[in-house]
């Protein structure tokens, strides 16, 4: 069965930093692809940033640069640093894979 786990949110001011996990069970994340998506107040969700097979991250334009998706395989997981953290960064983030999603963390940037 597959669970995901996010943890890590918080409160935190404009240019602070937080470090996203998520553990994740069911599946080994080495060998696929995996994402961060995030749920603004009253918006969609916005897709945030993927690990792939590979290893390599892709990311959405608006967080290039600030955040950083890794994996850490001997404990499959799933970690998203950001820093310099804006207003608009404020969501509900949640891993994903295909139809697959966690209870999500909240972000909350705010001064």
């Amino acid at each position: 069965q597959v669970q995901l786990v996010e943890s890590g949110g918080g409160s935190v001011q404009p240019g602070g930093s937080l470090t996203l996990s998520c553990v994740v069970s069911g599946f080994t994340i080495n060998n696929t692809y995996i994402n961060w998506v995030r749920q603004a107040p009253g918006k969609g969700l916005e897709w945030v940033a993927s690990i792939l097979k590979d290893g390599s991250p892709v990311y959405t334009d608006s967080v290039k640069g600030r955040f950083t998706i890794s994996r850490d395989n001997a404990k499959n997981t799933l970690y998203l640093q950001m820093n310099s953290l804006k207003f608009e960064d404020t969501a509900v983030y949640y891993c994903t894979k295909d139809t697959h999603r966690g209870q999500g963390t909240q972000v909350t940037v705010s001064s």
